[in-house]
């Protein structure tokens, strides 16, 4: 398993409220995108966000952030900080809690 990982700074409600609306308004990821799972991670009071990307192998990880490397920065919720594309070496849920 793999993740694309994107830290953005500034942004607003107003910008998660957009992106929320353009994802749930879509049938998926975008074509080329073969992405396993995504997850929008929103702290409000730093005005910081997440995006995860979770690929299945990291050829299909490297094909989306050509994708996602050539988007628009108008079309994201803030200003791209960093961006890391690692290999997932431990996924595990809590058996109690």
């Amino acid at each position: 398993m793999y993740a694309r990982v994107v830290r953005f700074s500034g942004v607003s409600k107003e910008g998660i409220e957009t992106v929320l609306a353009q994802i749930e308004a879509s049938d998926g990821p975008p074509p080329g995108v073969d992405t396993r799972r995504m997850q929008l991670l929103w702290d409000a009071d730093q005005e910081t966000s997440l995006f995860i990307a979770w690929f299945a192998s990291a050829e299909a990880m490297a094909q989306a952030d050509e994708f996602f490397s050539a988007m628009d920065r108008g079309d994201t919720p803030g200003n791209r900080v960093s961006v890391d594309m690692a290999e997932v070496m431990i996924e595990r849920e809590a058996t109690q809690i």
